[in-house]
């Protein structure tokens, strides 16, 4: 496939449902070689690379839990010997504990927050060393409006979804001046897997207090990541780019 991105190599995690699976499509459909990374669902992982190749799409899938840094490190460096080079790095995977704060469990904090956040560091860390020896690179964050806004019940992944602002900042400043933009993207209500669980009437209230009175579909995300990604946003670093349908302005 040509495009854009023909000649980069793409590591996405969280790359084989909702809006990770969007974003590694269209990478790839833009020419990208994509390193689709999951977790612990092999069912899903098949049927995605099932539907990646048959769309001509180049690259694979590979587990690893991005809450373990030794598997973090493995599996980057892996994949960089495999494809030689890592271009784009999309740190999108996730998770949800939900509970009021009074009736979280510790372990609930921690699981959130080593997945959401200290992932994030993990993947940065062991791709920079790739990226700085090319000067060249790509990051992208996923977060969320929860990260902005908060949330009944949230406060793990809302601190976790904040946090990827002061990491995608932080990294920005560091590497300006060495070809690698760092940028984060704050989705709002997207329709996913993760977002189906909720009921018809909560559903109902959280639409009517988004303007566009609709949630986003994960490929209006993945348009976002994609721009980003590109060589020719070399001037925007450190930035937040909140794709949430006047959710939160």
């Amino acid at each position: 496939m040509g495009g854009i991105f023909e000649g980069r190599v793409a590591l996405v995690t969280g790359g084989t449902k909702g809006i990770g699976k969007a974003i590694c499509m269209r990478l790839a459909g833009e020419g990208a070689r994509v390193a689709c990374i999951y977790g612990h669902d092999r069912e899903a992982a098949k049927e995605f690379h099932k539907a990646f190749v048959e769309q001509g799409c180049h690259g694979d899938v590979f587990q690893c839990d991005v809450a373990e840094s030794d598997q973090v490190s493995d599996t980057v460096d892996f994949v960089a010997q495999l494809f030689g080079k890592i271009d784009i790095l999309v740190n999108n995977a996730g998770i949800t504990r939900d509970k009021t704060m009074a009736k979280m469990a510790v372990e609930d904090w921690h699981k959130v927050l080593q997945t959401n956040l200290s992932s994030c560091f993990y993947l940065c860390h062991a791709a920079l060393p790739h990226m700085l020896a090319q000067q060249y690179g790509r990051i992208v964050n996923i977060s969320s409006v929860i990260g902005l806004s908060g949330n009944i019940g949230q406060a793990n992944y809302a601190s976790a979804k904040a946090g990827l602002f002061g990491i995608t900042k932080s990294l920005a400043l560091e590497t300006a001046r060495k070809g690698i933009t760092v940028n984060a993207v704050a989705p709002g209500f997207v329709r996913t897997e993760m977002t189906s669980t909720i009921p018809p009437e909560i559903m109902e209230k959280i639409v009517d207090r988004i303007p566009v009175r609709r949630f986003a579909e994960p490929e209006e995300i993945a348009r976002v990541v994609s721009f980003l990604a590109a060589e020719e946003s070399g001037y925007i670093t450190g930035q937040l780019y909140g794709i949430n349908g006047g959710l939160y302005m």
